[in-house]
């Protein structure tokens, strides 16, 4: 495990098997991912970033879990499930989702195929300007 990584999580120490089952379900079901630790997320890119771990605080702090990641991932559209504890068009046409996860088994298909749309979506803003050039 990367020492950024272990820093990440050095206060949050019970929430890193989340983030290792995530990640490494992100770079075995999508090409060219690179990784990106922050002082407030971990950010996963293609080349544009397309989903982000973080701590955010999603929910109240009674709603909250005591070990959890949020995962953040961007699409075009609003996706609509009771899984997404907040959704914002953060610019037109640009969805922002946050996913609350607190259980290895919450990091599933359906939430991988989020992922994966979200790292297409990210992919195609690529082509589009390559094509506007």
């Amino acid at each position: 495990m990367d020492a950024d990584v272990l820093q990440f999580f050095d206060q949050h120490p019970d929430a890193l098997p989340l983030y290792e089952k995530f990640e490494g379900r992100v770079t075995d079901e999508i090409e060219d991912v690179t990784v990106k630790v922050q002082k407030t997320q971990i950010s996963f890119y293609n080349p544009h970033m397309f989903a982000c771990v973080s701590f955010a605080k999603v929910r109240k702090a009674a709603m909250r879990p005591e070990s959890y990641i949020v995962v953040t991932f961007g699409l075009g559209y609003r996706k609509e499930s009771p899984r997404i504890d907040i959704a914002t068009e953060a610019h037109p046409n640009r969805w922002t989702h946050h996913v609350l996860v607190s259980e290895q088994e919450e990091i599933d298909d359906e939430l991988m195929e989020w992922i994966r749309e979200a790292a297409r979506f990210s992919a195609s803003k690529s082509r589009k300007r390559a094509g506007n050039r």
